[in-house]
């Protein structure tokens, strides 16, 4: 919610900053020509303009002049410092790379120093002339809270952060009278709001349980007469640890659990990671560790090399998963788990296993888009079939790209599940993972299983 002084104050920011950065880098060149080493105009004219190209992703990436930033000057002071430290970085690093060394060391010195000046006094000048302003202008709008509940007094403290408002204070709950039945006598909300205008008071955020929603309609009626916007902020902290909340519409949608990757960067972000690793490891690793383990379980064991098996994918559509072969060729293979000391594994075979050596040809099921390197592990259909019946919230781990290994398994919930009980183990980790999902998360597990791997897991046969 802007003001236009904040509206104008964001386009007023990023001009008098692009002139900043133009301003010093000229002077920057031109002190350097006069003072240091003569220096060729094309070289000014060619890098002025990626300088400004940096410059402008930069504080688009740090947010520098968004909204949520221009409210509060420390906001405003991190983003600032970030861009600064950032744009002298990727610059310095283009001209050595690019081996454009003919801008000096001297030019650096003087362009980051002015800047550095440059803004410390911009800033400087910022704060102190936003300060005089809210003491002898209306430039921020007046507002209370009508603290309906305990989350008022935090809701607060945030407008009390705000540069945008002027927090004038709370029209106490205690006023108000209320009947037996909990709704607002409205006399009581009358003068409440009548003492608001009076105070000056152009808004009123209330504070709200979501069981007074009824409420509502009322204290508008109330607030119009008196031309009060009232704000209305439900206390929705329950809803928000246990639900995702989204937007359609007109409509609040709550959906029954947080799911990080529903969102589409998220999910372009994890693709991104498993495309470009399971890239890497087909070249450098797959390229040779195919032909050797191929040959070797052909001279130990007759059959094909790969052992393909159709499994359960994401929204419970069926995928073919491929693995290096560790069994003899059998009919069991579709609905009878491995199990320790299982005799239709080969030596071979069970060294695979234990090393985890099989799972290599499934990079090949990431690339096609059936997997994930991080994921709950698929199942063999039957399996997905028994176990949805037993356990209830089994289905809700076939929302994912199943993954060549998981949060269950670097906890030890891997390979045959005996009881029912174990399969709840893997299933909980799995939804655990689904609803805490980050980049960091997936490369934290894919660590944790090459460590597994080089220690050895008593699950693995």
């Amino acid at each position: 919610m802007e003001t236009r002084y904040f509206y104008l104050l964001r386009f007023t920011l990023a001009l008098t900053d692009l002139i900043i950065v133009n301003l010093c880098f000229y002077l920057g060149f031109y002190l350097s020509n006069k003072y240091f080493v003569p220096l060729d105009k094309s070289m000014y004219t060619h890098n002025v303009i990626l300088c400004n190209l940096l410059w402008v992703i930069i504080t688009g990436i740090f947010k520098l002049y968004s909204k949520t930033t221009i409210h509060v000057l420390e906001y405003i002071y991190k983003a600032t410092w970030k861009s600064y430290a950032l744009h002298l970085i990727l610059l310095a690093a283009y001209f050595y790379f690019s081996n454009t060394l003919n801008m000096p060391k001297h030019f650096f010195i003087i362009f980051y120093g002015l800047l550095f000046l440059s803004f410390l006094m911009s800033r400087f000048t910022g704060t102190a002339l936003q300060s005089a302003l809210n003491e002898n202008f209306d430039i921020r709008k007046k507002v209370a809270v009508l603290n309906m509940n305990d989350q008022g007094e935090e809701l607060a403290k945030y407008i009390k952060q705000q540069g945008s408002f002027k927090f004038a204070g709370f029209l106490e709950e205690e006023n108000l009278s209320v009947n037996a039945h909990g709704d607002l006598v409205l006399p009581s909300a009358v003068n409440q709001l009548k003492a608001a205008v009076t105070a000056g008071i152009q808004q009123v955020f209330v504070s709200l349980d979501t069981n007074r929603m009824t409420e509502v309609s009322n204290l508008i009626i109330e607030a119009e007469k008196q031309c009060i916007k009232l704000m209305f902020v439900p206390d929705t902290r329950y809803m928000e640890a246990n639900f995702r909340l989204d937007r359609m519409g007109g409509y609040t949608v709550l959906s029954a659990r947080k799911e990080p990757l529903e969102a589409m960067e998220n999910r372009f972000k994890k693709r991104a990671f498993d495309v470009i690793v399971s890239g890497a490891v087909m070249i450098f690793i797959l390229s040779w560790l195919y032909p050797l383990v191929g040959l070797i379980i052909k001279l130990t064991s007759p059959g094909p090399v790969m052992f393909k098996q159709l499994r359960t994918g994401r929204d419970n559509k069926p995928f073919w998963c491929y693995k290096f072969r560790s069994m003899t060729v059998n009919t069991d293979s579709d609905k009878r788990q491995a199990s320790k000391n299982d005799s239709r594994v080969t030596p071979i075979g069970r060294f695979l296993r234990k090393t985890s050596l099989d799972e290599f040809p499934q990079f090949l099921n990431v690339l096609y888009g059936h997997m994930s390197i991080i994921g709950p592990r698929p199942h063999m259909l039957s399996h997905t079939e028994q176990y949805r019946m037993l356990i209830d919230k089994y289905m809700v781990r076939q929302f994912l790209k199943p993954g060549i290994s998981g949060w269950a398994q670097v906890n030890g919930f891997r390979g045959e599940t005996s009881e029912t009980v174990l399969m709840e183990k893997r299933v909980e980790h799995d939804i655990h993972y689904m609803t805490h999902w980050s980049l960091m998360f997936d490369v934290r597990i894919m660590f944790l299983t090459v460590i597994n791997i080089f220690r050895g897991e008593k699950n693995a046969f």
